[in-house]
């Protein structure tokens, strides 16, 4: 049950902040909302009730919602009858982008509330510059195997001061990053004081992908972290710091999207709504800030990758508005039906694809 109902916070929050924020929209500038759902009724499954000329409902399948509305193309859209002020395709561009984007921009004023809510109450980490081991990390998982750390295996303790490495002094934490990161998958001598006596070993470092000038690439660790002070944040700098956070993740899909472009990661690298049960389901019984905080990834996730400019997504249909607000009359009936079929069927096979890289993750 704490799965189920973890999963419900993890993808019903950002999708219930999503679809409000088209239907926000849509009622700021006056385009009448017929249906407004989070989960999908397929098969008419699912919780209804109508309140003054929109369907409010829920689905029963919870991967997702929609906000339908008047005059946009669907399976009831008649071109042929005269263009309604209450209907979408009577607004102006730039009226059907802000309904169009403000779905995703919910989604990135929730993750940067979660993120802002937490630095304000529980401060924010920064890094005493000093190259003492605060704690040590006794396993780490690597390609889903967990495997002892090289700084278990080294016999690293907390409060270890690491001297030099390579036989290359090291003053500062920082120092002490650069060396192990530029050393992927090498050996590497380390020397440390304890108690006033200095001891030294040499180890191989492990491989991790990590995000390097825009480029996915393998850094070494040893599975230590340095000492850090809780910085208390002010209300306006827990504002600041919590966009920050939304950035730096946008940032890091955008990467991720790169490198699976350019092969640097495979597909099977992601996953889907399967996997994402387990993920909440774990997350919460590490803690509800740990949930909401994973909510908060999850809904940025969620944003961007609704404003790519892939047919049937609200980047696909941002992309049509612009075209024809540059040419200013609407794109033929078919042309708009024949981009609606090769989204769907675009995002039906990325669906399987997740599905069945999920089901290879589970099993």
């Amino acid at each position: 049950m704490i799965y189920l109902l973890s999963f419900i916070i993890v993808i019903g929050l950002p999708v219930f902040l999503h679809e409000l924020g088209h239907f926000m929209a849509a009622r700021s500038v006056g385009i009448k909302v017929e249906k407004f759902y989070v989960g999908f009724n397929l098969f008419g499954l699912g919780y209804k009730k109508e309140y003054r000329g929109t369907e409010y409902g829920i689905g029963l399948f919870p991967l997702g919602g929609y906000v339908k509305v008047a005059g946009i193309l669907d399976e009831s859209f008649d071109a042929s009858t005269k263009k309604e002020d209450y209907e979408f395709r009577s607004k102006n561009m730039f009226q059907k982008i802000w309904f169009l984007s403000a779905g995703v921009l919910m989604n990135f004023v929730l993750s940067s509330v979660i993120f802002s809510f937490f630095i304000f109450s529980d401060g924010y980490p920064e890094i005493i510059d000093v190259p003492i081991v605060n704690e040590i990390t006794p396993e780490l998982t690597i390609e889903e195997e967990t495997v002892i750390s090289p700084a278990a295996s080294l016999g690293l303790q907390n409060g270890d001061e690491i001297i030099s490495i390579n036989n290359i002094k090291v003053n500062t934490w920082t120092d002490l990053s650069k060396i192990i990161h530029d050393n992927p998958n090498n050996e590497i001598s380390v020397k440390w004081m304890r108690n006033e006596q200095i001891l030294s070993s040499s180890v191989t470092t492990f491989p991790m992908k990590q995000f390097v000038d825009g480029e996915i690439k393998d850094i070494g660790i040893l599975g230590i972290s340095p000492k850090y002070n809780i910085i208390e944040a002010s209300f306006f700098e827990a504002i600041s710091k919590g966009i920050n956070q939304t950035l730096v993740l946008l940032n890091q899909i955008l990467y991720s999207l790169k490198a699976l472009f350019n092969g640097t990661v495979t597909f099977g690298d992601f996953f889907g709504p399967l996997y994402l049960v387990k993920m909440a389901g774990e997350t919460a019984q590490a803690g509800m800030k740990s949930l909401f905080l994973l909510t908060a990834m999850i809904s940025v996730n969620l944003g961007l990758i609704n404003i790519l400019p892939i047919p049937g997504l609200d980047g696909g249909h941002v992309f049509i508005a612009l075209i024809e607000g540059l040419i200013r009359r609407e794109l033929p009936l078919k042309v708009k039906y024949g981009i609606q079929l090769t989204g769907f069927i675009f995002i039906m096979s990325l669906f399987i694809l997740v599905l069945y890289n999920d089901i290879n993750h589970l099993m």
